[in-house]
């Protein structure tokens, strides 16, 4: 159906309605009058395609409400779907644009079809294009298809390896609860194992402990055996001298009482009469050199109270030796006491009167402190030979200076290993008063005037055959005698009042 609808001058304005939804047309550009003619006879052909079209938009419209799997659906996936047409949506119109003058060239005409059968068409190449995806959606469904035959076989083997991990991680759960009961085995027979080495240590304290208190009261047998030894001696000593002494001279006082000639005449001069016997002092004395100058000069034990003390001691005075008088404070000869001792031991003395002992430091302070004395130290090796050290001067201090050596000029054939000594402090195993960084007495294993350590050792072990291993150098041992590698078979310390020259 054609309607005009109306006049622009030289050019009319033409409307198209879409039969499907009311989309209005671009205004279209003039045609020149020089394609008239070829407009008029063109008409008439493009109106009956227009119409023809139109109705078979029309129809094929209608069809398409009714078919649900049309061809734009299959296209476009129904994209293009609108409402429902209006009533007036089936009726068209159409406007041409009418040349004014002749045509006299090529008639261009300018038409715009309904976008809705724009829309419909395909093309070739769009055709073409969906043909290309289709395929390459057809490559990729191929390539996912190996994809997954592919991942099936992977997807088998992971299923195997799973399986394969469940068992290995039930293997390695029961090797776990092995090793925790083997650990746990183990921590219980380390406990077991621990409690019996500290029983085995508090075992062993103990029986050090009673080690220790049987050589402590093994050396205190000694020593009061010794006592007693050596008071047994003196007591018979002393009652030989009380029973002896008063009896002889009471029968020797009768006998020359009843052996005297009648009184003298009284006319006759009195003659002398013999002196009566005075009683020789028992003791105690002050010295050996005292009890010698009263007349004892036999060599052995006897009572001595030193000067400005009540301290009486037992000693062993040496009257052979010349010239006499000296008191042994100290003497090795067989390795039967042992001299590795402690502080109060060395104080108070030890050992056996007539074998080996020593005297005691504060004896030895008592006795050197009443006068001058010198010092002689008589040693003896393995061969027999015998050499002697003498000083002109021998003290000791108080236990307040912890018994410290004065010793003066060497004298002798020893050679000289007590100098060194000089001024130094007394040291044992529990007092350590040398002048180490350790404690001399430990090493030495005896007690001495240790500096840092020794030239001479004469309270060391008691080494039999001279020549001795040892860690270190214990031994009784004058080092500028035979060496500090050599124990000596005899030494004898003695001490004698200085008489300003050496014996």
């Amino acid at each position: 159906m054609v309607s005009p609808q109306g006049k622009g001058g030289a050019h009319d304005t033409v409307r198209q309605h879409n039969p499907i939804g009311a989309t209005p047309y671009r205004q279209a550009h003039p045609v020149p009058l020089t394609h008239i003619a070829m407009a008029t006879s063109m008409s008439a052909l493009l109106l009956l395609v227009l119409v023809s079209g139109a109705t078979l938009s029309v129809s094929r419209a209608t069809d398409s409400e009714e078919d649900t799997f049309s061809e734009r659906d299959f296209l476009y996936g129904g994209r293009e779907r609108r409402a429902a047409d209006p009533p007036q949506a089936e009726k068209c119109s159409y406007t041409f644009i009418v040349p004014q003058r002749k045509v006299t060239g090529a008639i261009c005409v300018n038409s715009k079809e309904p976008d809705a059968i724009l829309e419909n068409r395909v093309s070739k190449q769009e055709l073409e294009l969906l043909n290309g995806e289709l395929l390459k959606q057809k490559r990729q469904i191929e390539t996912l298809q190996q994809l997954v035959e592919v991942d099936g076989g992977v997807v088998n083997e992971v299923k195997l390896l799973r399986k394969e991990s469940r068992n290995m991680n039930s293997r390695v759960t029961q090797l776990y609860m092995q090793l925790l009961h083997e650990i746990i085995r183990k921590r219980d027979n380390a406990l077991e194992l621990s409690q019996l080495e500290s029983r085995i240590l508090n075992h062993t304290a103990e029986m050090l402990q009673l080690t220790n208190r049987y050589k402590d009261l093994e050396h205190k047998y000694q020593h009061l055996a010794a006592l007693a030894g050596n008071q047994t001696t003196v007591i018979a000593q002393l009652e030989e001298h009380c029973l002896r002494m008063p009896i002889t001279n009471e029968i020797q006082s009768d006998q020359n009482h009843k052996a005297l000639p009648p009184p003298p005449l009284p006319t006759m001069p009195s003659g002398t009469h013999s002196p009566s016997t005075t009683d020789k002092p028992s003791g105690p004395f002050k010295d050996c050199l005292e009890a010698l100058e009263e007349g004892h000069g036999n060599s052995g034990m006897y009572l001595v109270k030193p000067e400005n003390t009540n301290r009486l001691m037992q000693v062993w005075c040496d009257q052979r030796h010349d010239p006499g008088g000296w008191t042994v404070i100290q003497r090795r000869q067989d390795g039967s006491v042992n001299f590795f001792r402690n502080w109060e031991t060395y104080k108070q003395g030890f050992g056996n009167i007539d074998g080996e002992y020593w005297l005691g430091l504060e004896n030895l302070y008592w006795l050197t402190n009443q006068g001058t004395y010198k010092l002689l130290v008589t040693m003896e090796d393995w061969s027999g030979r015998k050499v002697f050290a003498e000083y002109a001067s021998f003290r000791l201090e108080s236990e307040a200076e912890f018994y410290k050596l004065r010793v003066g000029r060497y004298h002798g054939n020893a050679g000289d290993s007590l100098t060194w000594h000089n001024g130094k402090q007394f040291t044992t195993l529990d007092r350590d008063h040398d002048m180490y960084t350790g404690n001399c007495a430990h090493y030495q294993k005896g007690g001495w005037w240790y500096n840092s350590c020794a030239h001479s050792n004469l309270n060391g072990v008691w080494y039999r055959g001279g020549h001795y291993r040892s860690r270190y150098q214990d031994g009784v041992y004058w080092a500028e005698f035979r060496g500090g590698a050599y124990s000596l078979k005899k030494v004898i310390m003695m001490i004698r009042p200085n008489s300003n020259t050496f014996h």
